[in-house]
């Protein structure tokens, strides 16, 4: 079955920086876009960041562009999330998400934490 397994998550202060991996497994990975996707205490789940099956095209959020970038290696399966310059607001269970058609799969999240 499809997985997506997130990891990379802590706790970091304003400014600093983290990286997010995504493990996929259970589908054909280079055949499918990828995103990332955060959710803060109170507030709606938000598109973070895509990336389109070979790599080539990138769209972000408006709030992270010019901070992250999101990559992927197809021979890892994997889609990755660097982010530079974290602030506050950046705090936020992260969460890798695909569409196969109409199936929907995300992984189970990571806990990003920025404060001083």
């Amino acid at each position: 079955q499809v997985q997506l397994v997130e990891s990379g998550g802590g706790s970091v202060q304003p400014g600093g920086s983290l990286r997010l991996s995504c493990v996929a497994s259970g589908f054909t990975f280079s055949d499918y876009a990828m995103s990332w996707y955060r959710q803060a205490p109170g507030k709606e789940r938000e598109l973070v960041a895509t990336i389109n099956a070979g790599g080539g095209i990138t769209n972000y959020a408006d709030s992270v562009k010019g901070r992250f970038t999101i990559s992927r290696d197809n021979a890892k399966n994997t889609v990755s999330l660097q982010m530079n310059s974290l602030k506050p607001e950046d705090t936020a269970v992260y969460y890798c998400k695909t569409n196969r058609g109409w199936n929907v799969h995300w992984g189970q999240g990571t806990q990003v934490t920025v404060s001083s």
